[in-house]
């Protein structure tokens, strides 16, 4: 059976290129996923930037959101298969229908780029707040463009309803003041995983401003450059159970409501560039800059942002149109 309210096929070449591509990825494409996922882990690690967005931006993110679904069901196939004294073969079966090709060089590059760049970028955000936000804030501008550009359908008046709603949502949401948690437990390292994981598949939400908000982005930090092995066994396993909770969601949406999700993600977006606005008091808080002189240096490293994501638009759609 159909679903009805399904959004339907669609040939545009914004979505083909976008769209995920046929099982089976070859070894080679290995070095240039690992790159983009790299890219996608790097932009973890700064407070504002949503790796999900960074996925769409790459074109990673149709095919990343089924491998993960894909995973989940194995999981999921494993603890049924064990309860049920079915045996490991269910399980075995799922996982190798998963695109290990495709999966494993982008999370080894995103593994990889984001623990360098929790000892990288972010010290250099908190140095140079203004011109590094500045750039982020052009890249994710222009990067709105893209969830509009894999809508099957026209722009309608209910997406204009959805995206200006989760605008609001998102701009309110990523303004909430930061936490402070000294000494967390495992129990409340292992919950905020769980809700800042879903950051990964979530374009306009940002894992590093969830933590920072829940008081964890600096133990963190920490506990990579100490090795705490029991905080991160914690936020590993906390992060596995909220992906799994909200991936098989997500990817039913873009499956069945494609139109209005991308609407969504749209105007998530939209919302998190408070979080990237170049003058920010310490808690976050929007503040004007000191005179027009101060805004012609942040305005042009958000137009370079802006054309840096610009061309790799441009590069996806020139490289697709000669396969």
């Amino acid at each position: 059976m159909t679903d009805e309210h399904a959004d339907p096929p669609t040939h545009t070449g914004a979505v083909r290129r976008h769209a995920a591509p046929a099982p089976g990825t070859s070894w080679r494409s290995a070095p240039g996923l690992a790159a983009r996922g790299g890219l996608v882990g790097m932009a973890e690690s700064v407070p504002g930037i949503s790796g999900g967005t960074v996925a769409l931006i790459t074109g990673l993110y149709d095919q990343l959101l089924a491998a993960a679904s894909q995973v989940v069901h194995a999981g999921r196939e494993l603890v049924q298969g064990v309860a049920q004294g079915h045996g490991l073969r269910p399980a075995g079966r799922a996982l190798r229908a998963v695109d290990w090709r495709f999966l494993a060089p982008v999370l080894g590059g995103m593994v990889v780029v984001l623990l360098a760049s929790l000892n990288t970028i972010a010290p250099l955000l908190e140095e140079n707040p203004v011109p590094v936000r500045s750039v982020f804030f052009g890249m994710i501008a222009v990067s709105v463009l893209v969830p509009l550009s894999m809508m099957p359908r026209r722009f309608r008046p209910l997406d204009a309803v959805l995206l200006l709603g989760a605008a609001v949502v998102g701009f309110f949401f990523v303004g909430l003041p930061p936490s402070q948690v000294v000494d967390p437990s495992l129990w409340y390292v292992a919950g905020s995983a769980a809700v800042a994981i879903n950051a990964l598949v979530l374009p306009g939400v940002s894992g590093s401003t969830l933590l920072v908000i829940l008081g964890l982005y600096i133990p963190v930090q920490q506990a990579v450059e100490d090795r705490d092995l029991a905080f991160l066994g914690a936020f590993v396993v906390g992060a596995a159970v909220g992906l799994a909770s909200f991936v098989k969601l997500l990817h039913w949406l873009l499956e069945h409501r494609r139109q209005g999700t991308m609407a969504v993600l749209a105007g998530l977006m939209i919302g998190s560039l408070r979080a990237l606005w170049p003058w920010q008091d310490a808690d976050g808080g929007l503040l004007a800059p000191d005179d027009a002189s101060a805004v012609v240096g942040p305005l042009l490293l958000a137009l370079a942002g802006a054309a840096v994501v610009g061309a790799l638009f441009w590069w996806e759609s020139t490289r697709d149109g000669d396969e």
